[in-house]
Parts: structure tokens; sequence; C-alpha cells
């Protein structure tokens, strides 16, 4: 089976992927600072950053949940069952005796049945969770005109834990997310393809397969 170069991530992906990368990270760091765990920007700026990374990574949200529904492109996030087996074990044992991967990445199907499964769990479960226990935290309290009180939660300590529980995940996520990086052809192939739109995939001989156009990502 033969290989051809084919444009898979469109421009607006790949700046929302490292943006959203970047604005994890960022939180991440001030996150914890605040915590204090340790001391670089000071609590204070830690806690004005923390906020002005938040209100980013809430527009970015809404931009990309746009464009996801326009394109149709969260239709490759949906989980199937098919081929799952072969996957888990694919990455358990066949990834380290270099056996054929078990699934081909098309256009139409940039994911396997893993991938769709971890992303749709961050996308619909683990986001949300940080973001809305983010918003808890931020609006606790919240003096609105006449001192009338938009949230009114007797304790930030329920929603701390949570809000720390999701910074896990996401960190967790990260971390799984860079090993995976490295599994492709070779070790720099799926960086190299999520910072220039094009990868190198397994095509039939007789199979037509049409680019598609950067003008409309």
């Amino acid at each position: 089976m033969k290989t051809k170069k084919v444009y898979i991530y469109h421009s607006f992906e790949r700046f929302w992927h490292w943006l959203q990368a970047i604005l994890i990270i960022f939180l991440a760091f001030t996150g914890f600072e605040i915590h204090g765990n340790y001391r670089f920007f000071g609590f204070e700026e830690a806690v004005r950053y923390h906020s002005i990374a938040a209100y980013m990574f809430l527009i970015l949200i809404v931009f990309a949940i746009f464009w996801h529904f326009a394109t149709g492109e969260w239709k490759q996030y949906i989980p199937t069952q098919n081929n799952m087996k072969a996957q888990v074990r694919y990455y358990l044992s066949g990834i380290f005796h270099h056996a054929p991967h078990p699934t081909r990445k098309t256009v139409l199907s940039k994911l396997n049945p893993m991938q769709r499964l971890t992303y749709f769990g961050l996308k619909i479960l683990i986001i949300p969770l940080s973001v809305l226990s983010g918003l808890a935290y931020i609006f606790y309290r919240y003096p609105q005109s006449y001192q009338i009180k938009y949230l009114n939660i007797e304790s930030l300590k329920v929603i701390a834990v949570i809000h720390t529980i999701a910074a896990f995940l996401l960190i967790a996520f990260l971390i799984v997310h860079l090993y995976l990086i490295t599994t492709g052809e070779t070790l720099t192939s799926n960086l190299k393809a999520m910072i220039t739109g094009y990868e190198e995939l397994e095509v039939d001989e007789e199979e037509d397969m049409v680019e598609p156009k950067e003008q409309i990502s």
C-alpha cells in the first residue's frame, strides 16, 4: 500500500490545538502557584493571569464549538466499538513489536477508536468540569446590584477539590498525549503534521483521496 501526503489538519484546527495546549499549561502553572506549591509571579499576579487565561480559554472554546459544528468535524469524536479490541492490543503490545496499525487514518476518520473515546471524554467531561468549577470559583458570592448574591455556595472547599481534580485529569491527558505523539511513523511525524497540516497517509492504489482546500478551513 502506497502513501500520499494529504492535507488533513485545517489551519483553524491547528491554531485551536496549539493555543488550547498553551492555555492549559499556563492555567495549570498559575493554578498550582495559587495553591501555594511554588512562587513565580506572586499570588496576586498569578490570580490575575489565571483569570485572564481562563477567559481566553472560554472564548477559544466558543469558537471551537462553532467551527466543529459548522464544518461537521464534531463527527470525528463520536466513540465507536469498531476495532476497539484490536486498538487496545496494539497499544499494549503490538506497538512494541512493530505490528501494523489496526486502523487506517483518513481525512474523514482522523482518530482511532481509543482516541475517539479519550477525546470524547475530554470534551464532554474533563474540560466542562474544569470550566464550570472555575466559573463557580470566579462567581462565588459575587456581588450584584443592590447586594444580591449571584451564587451563594456555603464553602469553596468542594469547588476547589473539583477544580483541582479536573486540573490533574487535564495534566494526565497532556502527558499521555505527548507520549502518543511519538507513536507515529517517526518520532516527529505526528508533531510535524499538526504544524504543517500535512501527513503521509496510506492510500489504496485505486483510491482517489481528495484533499480539503485550506481556504475553507
